[in-house]
């Protein structure tokens, strides 16, 4: 299947009388039954057919064929947020004892669930080069049961080449997790590369209006079922139907949105890594990026998100660099219509993030924007440095 085919038509009824072009919204969170025995089957199979809507609900099951359709997996899970998905995937293979392998720069609530909840519970990490294959191996355990990535990473997009992160799992009897939110659900697809489940924040470009907090994991049927019967069901962050009709909305457009997004980064980031006043460029795509041919290789195209370091010589110049911006709005999230700029030392200090990133570093969002406006407003904040 095509992506326009899934985006447009997977799932969807469009040969029943009066059918609806968009899908319809379900917000009832309960489903009756004509029958005792009719209940006691719909509860026997409350993965695939509507008992209650923290299980089952027809929008949100939707979604969730699209979704596993283009991430390549046989079923998906929505959350309902990036941080639920994440925890409730990587609770459903841990125990006390076990041991993850994780990359040394992955999103900071991703690094706060290794280091101060699973710890609490007996489960062990260590933090490896994301870049080097071989300190995944080398990090292995006898107890290792999960390689955690997140490819490009935060901020600073480092690219982990993950057929051989896979393969090295494979050989060790270990899970892969891979967070794909950068990418989105088009341009990389880690399924395909051997990675056992996939996890998007949908907040970003999956739903791209806004307007919406939620979390996806794809992956084998088996694997998603084993999450939606414990940790999905018990600790109940799931998507409301609102949600994911949503979302359901948004993946309409999900093409153009990145194609444009993408298209004007292509245009920005070489810019700005000949601007006088920056001093590097972080966008995996660019030709002096040491890990370009990996990306190229296993990313069909790179985002418009991307980070500088601007040369300046103290934390003010990059206020002030920040604030005189017009065009993008300063914002912590990104992968929707609007140009959005956070700059890393906002959050640096007593909150304790970010502790291991340079104050210099700005991470800027192209939006939809006309790139040419978007480059004279970079230009005019770059010049108050």
């Amino acid at each position: 299947m095509d992506e326009s085919w899934i985006i447009n038509h997977l799932g969807e009824d469009h040969d029943s009388p009066h059918a609806p072009v968009a899908p319809p919204l379900v917000r009832s969170n309960n489903f009756s039954f004509p029958t005792v025995a009719a209940m006691r089957e719909a509860v026997q199979i409350e993965f695939d057919a509507p008992f209650y809507t923290r299980g089952h609900n027809p929008t949100v099951a939707l979604l969730r064929e699209k979704l596993a359709a283009l991430e390549h997996a046989e079923d998906a899970l929505v959350f309902s947020s990036g941080a639920g998905a994440m925890t409730a995937a990587v609770m459903a293979f841990l125990r006390a004892g076990d041991h993850v392998v994780c990359i040394d720069k992955p999103y900071s609530w991703t690094r706060k669930l290794l280091v101060d909840l699973l710890a609490r519970f007996g489960v062990e990490h260590t933090f490896v080069d994301a870049t080097d294959p071989g300190a995944y191996r080398s990090a292995c355990r006898a107890n290792t049961k999960l390689f955690l990535l997140e490819s490009p990473n935060s901020l600073t997009f480092e690219v982990t080449d993950l057929a051989a992160v896979a393969a090295i799992a494979r050989e060790k009897g270990a899970l892969t997790i891979c967070d794909n939110s950068h990418s989105g659900p088009l341009y990389q697809h880690p399924i395909v590369l051997g990675i056992d489940l996939t996890m998007h924040t949908a907040s970003k470009f999956i739903n791209g209006h806004g307007d919406v907090v939620a979390g996806v994991i794809a992956g084998r049927k088996e694997h998603v079922r084993r999450i939606m019967a414990n940790e999905f069901m018990t600790l109940g962050a799931v998507v409301s139907p609102a949600d994911a009709w949503l979302m359901l909305r948004s993946l309409r457009t999900l093409p153009l949105r990145m194609e444009r997004s993408a298209g004007s980064a292509e245009r920005i980031a070489p810019y700005l890594a000949e601007h006088p006043k920056v001093k590097e460029v972080y966008w995996p795509f660019l030709p002096q990026h040491p890990q370009v041919e990996l990306a190229r290789r296993q990313m069909r195209r790179c985002t418009g998100l991307l980070s500088i370091r601007v040369k300046a010589p103290d934390e003010a110049a990059v206020e002030r660099f920040c604030d005189r911006l017009e065009r993008f709005r300063m914002a912590v999230s990104w992968g929707g219509y609007e140009s959005l700029v956070f700059p890393v030392c906002a959050l640096k200090g007593p909150s304790g993030y970010y502790t291991d990133l340079p104050w210099d570093l700005v991470r800027l969002y192209i939006g939809l924007d006309d790139p040419e406006a978007l480059l004279r407003d970079l230009d005019q904040a770059l010049a108050a440095i």
